[in-house]
């Protein structure tokens, strides 16, 4: 399905390899549904990196992009006032994720994109 909206907000992150059990659980379980019942939030997708092989130029090569983040949230949002709302505010300390996973995460990106025309 094409994407609905003009926005995609990226949340990247790695985690402390003794704690990737719970982050893995808290996100799937509490985190993902709850930013999904905040208004404006379309879709959510979890992604796991890993190298790339493709032919570029002719060749194959593999990339591997040293200190990018091992996991990435992908949120399908309606405008970036969705990121500053009271919704998405209560929804980002709720549950287990500020105490027991958000001090556990490191080397963390977070980016907007507009969709261009």
């Amino acid at each position: 399905m094409p994407m609905q909206t003009k926005y995609l907000f990226s949340a990247a992150m790695d985690v402390q390899p003794d704690h990737e059990a719970i982050f893995n659980e808290v996100y799937d379980r509490e985190h993902v549904p709850t930013l999904l019942k905040v208004p404006g939030v379309i879709a959510v997708a979890r992604f796991r990196a890993e190298p790339v092989t493709m032919i570029i130029g002719g060749q194959k090569k593999t990339i591997v992009i040293e200190h990018e983040p091992r996991y990435q949230a992908l949120y399908e949002i309606e405008g970036p006032d969705v990121l500053t709302s009271d919704g998405w505010a209560k929804a980002v300390d709720a549950g287990r994720w500020p105490e027991h996973v958000r001090p556990f995460t490191l080397n963390r990106r977070h980016v907007l994109y507009r969709r261009l025309p």
